[in-house]
């Protein structure tokens, strides 16, 4: 958690990958100075229109593409 309370969690892939699911997605808005509480449909399409910025490592898992 940031000096501000923003929460950014992340997870690490077996290769020290920083990856990311809907859940940590979901916390990230809700912690924000105008909390964002959106629907897993929401986040789904959200990340899916961000490909290909974001590789899908494994189901429900992103990462930043390389």
């Amino acid at each position: 958690m940031s000096d501000n309370g923003i929460e950014v969690d992340v997870d690490f892939a077996a290769d020290g990958k920083e990856v990311f699911d809907l859940w940590r997605l979901r916390c990230y808005g809700l912690s924000l100075p105008e909390p964002l509480d959106v629907t897993d449909a929401d986040l789904q399409s959200a990340v899916r229109l961000l490909q290909p910025l974001l590789t899908e490592v494994r189901p429900g898992w992103f990462s930043v593409a390389s």
